[in-house]
């Protein structure tokens, strides 16, 4: 467990100096090809489910490319962190109508007359990235990040794990760079508490 803490511990510290480190990729290609996978795992986490996180990766992709493919390529990350964010938000408030309509009306009938399924939640104790080396440790962590006010769960996003700066950060969340701060120094609060056994 001290193993993993330790690791926790050292990306927390290591992605606030990743946005000086980054290099401005070449062609918009490079750049997708950059943030396709941190976009994937940003987008379950905050849906938890596979396949809407990789809809809203690919709408956010093509939102970035048709509209804003002739901005400089500086613009690109904050552009395309918004678009993405967005795209998470609506996804996530069109799942909740459907879940209280479902509720209302049941799970209704298609055109054959064969029963629709019934929609349910997903099951928010899977680990998204089972990849990780130390599952235990990083399922905690993502359960903490997941149980973080919206707004303070894409500020620690976007500054910790995808390393933008707290402009690009407030760019892409449509506020002041002042309430970045304050948003991330409240989840960094919260999740340290929160994952104190991981110390």
């Amino acid at each position: 467990m001290n193993a993993a803490a330790g690791m926790l511990e050292a990306n927390l510290l290591a992605a606030s100096d990743l946005a000086d480190a980054r290099a401005v990729p070449a062609t918009l290609d490079a750049f997708l090809a950059d943030v396709e996978r941190r976009a994937f795992r940003m987008a379950e986490l905050q849906l938890r489910q596979r396949e809407d996180a990789m809809d809203a990766v690919q709408d956010a992709m093509l939102r970035l490319v048709r509209h804003y493919r002739d901005k400089p390529a500086a613009e690109w990350a904050p552009l395309f962190w918004g678009i993405l964010r967005r795209r998470i938000v609506d996804l996530q408030r069109r799942r909740k109508v459907r879940s209280i309509v479902v509720g209302w009306l049941g799970g209704g009938h298609d055109d054959d007359g064969d029963e629709l399924p019934v929609w349910e939640p997903a099951d928010p104790g899977k680990d998204p990235l089972g990849a990780l080396h130390d599952a235990e440790s990083y399922a905690d962590m993502a359960a903490a990040v997941q149980r973080l006010p919206r707004r303070q769960r894409e500020a620690f996003i976007l500054r910790m794990l995808e390393g933008l700066d707290v402009a690009e950060t407030a760019r892409a969340m449509g506020c002041g760079e002042g309430s970045v701060k304050t948003h991330l120094s409240r989840a960094m609060h919260q999740l340290r508490d929160q994952l104190e056994d991981w110390r």
